[in-house]
């Protein structure tokens, strides 16, 4: 039986048509990253303190410094074990009815009765401003920070589904194209939103977008190249991602409005309508939905681009006819059949993982009390060597075990990080990047694993539905992170290592999928010997041909 990698040896499996969409298509993971993980600068939460008025008016007069104002407006209280200048209350304390002098020196005000504050906070703005200041989301309003990545997530959730069939149904390439449309609409909206619950449906509805578009972009990648190149251009794909990682902190220190870092965030969107000219449709998807005839022009025109040709246009009606097995995708079929339905269990929680830990561990950047721009960055650059380490192992071990490993050092560094004091502080962010590393390997190994294990006609639909509770992973983070963190700093860090161990064991129930060509059909992913012997049988048949092709040829020229 024929199949589309049959064709690509002819076509090209990645000649110049395919590296210009590759191109084109990582720079939309530039952007992307800056709507994932954007919250860490636009929702930054600076120190704050109670406002006392009459206090504000005394420093101003009398030029005293915001420290020593603040210990005439706020109480301490144990944070941790620690004491600390109150964020979220103040002393019930009248000071115009007092004799306040400039000269006042620090009083007594232990017994004086506290009460939350009445006349919102002042903030250690330090030339930035964040949605948190200024909508004043701080101490009971708190929740509302984790509920704009939570929205995000949501939107990202229900976008899954929605570009899942619409992607399966209707073409990689118009979805990608929807998507981008959606993006810079809502991302510029939320730019110019005049309150926060605006913000919030806005980072729904871009999320629904946002997703959908970079996932399809994926899909579209890996089927349009040889088997041998899909791994190299998954995890490059993904690598872009970590590139936008980087830019971010630089864009957000010399752009610190967070509208102003919202509208260059979006504006990339725009150009990415364009791309209408200059991506081709998935032949794949085509041949999948019994397009034989498109699919046989797509595939001509990558062939004129990388100066080959096709020799036989007739293959492609066999491939209609014997791998086109369904012009619709069925959720029913992502967990009708055994092996499809344990594939489909394992890569969903290992989607709620890593969203849950990686998410967690860079959102948890903005409240160590570091400079968030350094170690946003440096942390940023650890992402690097995890995509060259996934290069260098899954071709030499395969994909189940780095893929296994990474989780566990993820979790690993997680409960070390925890238990580790304060006082190492240098040695304890050496092992928290250690974590990000495993959990970034994780990440960008879940996505292309995800695309390997299912067949052509629901693998857009298997990659969205899966990537759902990545989805759900992401508006559970937040919460687990600042809410657990009020208790104890640290104390997220033992549920992020507690799910990275248990995803990383699950990860071993996997099939090896190294050097295996892409299923084509469900029976392909449920007996997958069958398909490696009808290739041993194929490559048995073709090579008697090519020796008396040889053999002819040599008997014409003697």
């Amino acid at each position: 039986m024929t199949t589309f990698d049959d064709l690509l040896e002819e076509a090209g499996k990645f000649g110049r048509c395919q590296k210009r969409v590759f191109a084109l298509l990582c720079l939309v993971s530039l952007p992307f990253a800056g709507v994932y993980v954007g919250i860490v600068f636009q929702g930054f939460t600076p120190d704050h303190w109670c406002r006392d008025p009459a206090v504000v008016q005394r420093r101003q007069a009398c030029d005293w410094s915001p420290a020593a104002s603040r210990r005439l407006t706020v109480p301490q209280v144990n944070r941790s074990g620690v004491l600390q200048q109150s964020s979220c209350e103040q002393y019930e304390v009248d000071w115009n009815a007092t004799a306040l002098a400039c000269d006042t020196q620090a009083l007594d005000l232990s017994e004086i009765p506290v009460t939350a504050c009445k006349n919102g906070w002042e903030y250690q703005y330090e030339g930035r401003k964040s949605f948190v200041t200024e909508f004043n989301l701080v101490c009971s309003d708190g929740w509302f920070v984790d509920m704009n990545q939570s929205a995000l997530n949501l939107g990202f959730f229900i976008g899954s589904f929605a570009f899942g069939f619409f992607a399966d149904r209707f073409g990689r390439k118009m979805s990608f194209l929807m998507s981008n449309a959606l993006n810079a609409i809502a991302g510029i909206a939320v730019a110019f939103a005049p309150n926060y619950i605006s913000i919030l449906v806005l980072r729904s509805i871009l999320g629904f977008g946002a997703k959908g578009g970079w996932m399809s972009s994926y899909v579209l990648l890996t089927e349009i190249v040889g088997v041998q190149y899909r791994r190299t251009v998954g995890i490059l794909f993904q690598m872009f991602f970590s590139v936008g990682v980087l830019v971010l902190p630089l864009l957000a220190y010399f752009i610190p409005d967070w509208r102003w870092l919202q509208v260059v965030i979006s504006v990339p969107y725009v150009f990415f309508l364009f791309y209408y000219w200059f991506i081709p449709e998935s032949p794949r998807w085509l041949i999948s939905q019994n397009q034989s005839a498109k699919a046989l022009e797509v595939t001509e025109a990558m062939a004129k681009e990388n100066k080959r040709k096709i020799k036989d246009s007739a293959l492609f009606q066999t491939l209609t006819d014997e791998e086109g097995d369904s012009s619709s995708a069925s959720l029913l079929d992502l967990i009708r059949t055994p092996n499809m339905r344990k594939h489909t269990f394992i890569l969903m929680f290992n989607w709620f993982t890593t969203a849950v830990v990686y998410q967690g561990l860079i959102m948890r950047v903005g409240i160590t009390g570091i400079n968030v721009y350094i170690n946003f960055f440096i942390s940023g650059l650890v992402e690097f060597p995890a995509a060259f380490l996934i290069l260098f192992t899954i071709e030499r071990v395969g994909r189940r075990i780095p893929f296994a490993a990474a989780n566990m050092v993820a979790g690993a560094a997680c409960f070390i990080t925890a238990f580790m004091p304060d006082s190492m502080i240098w040695f304890k962010t050496v092992v928290a990047c250690i974590g990000r590393l495993g959990i970034t390997m994780a990440f960008e190994m879940v996505v292309f694993v995800n695309t390997e294990l299912y067949p052509t006609h629901i693998r857009n639909l298997g990659v969205s539905v899966c990537s759902t509770l990545c989805d759900v992973g992401g508006m559970v983070s937040p919460f687990l992170l600042y809410r657990l963190a009020a208790i104890w700093l640290e104390l997220p860090l033992l549920v992020f290592g507690v799910v990275a161990f248990i995803a990383g064991g699950l990860v071993l129930f996997l099939p090896e999928t190294r050097g295996v060509p892409l299923p084509e059909t469900i029976d392909d992913v449920e007996f997958p010997n069958r398909k490696k012997e009808s290739r041993v049988e194929k490559q048995q048949i073709k090579e008697p041909l090519k020796m008396d092709l040889t053999n002819n040829k040599e008997e014409t020229n003697v």
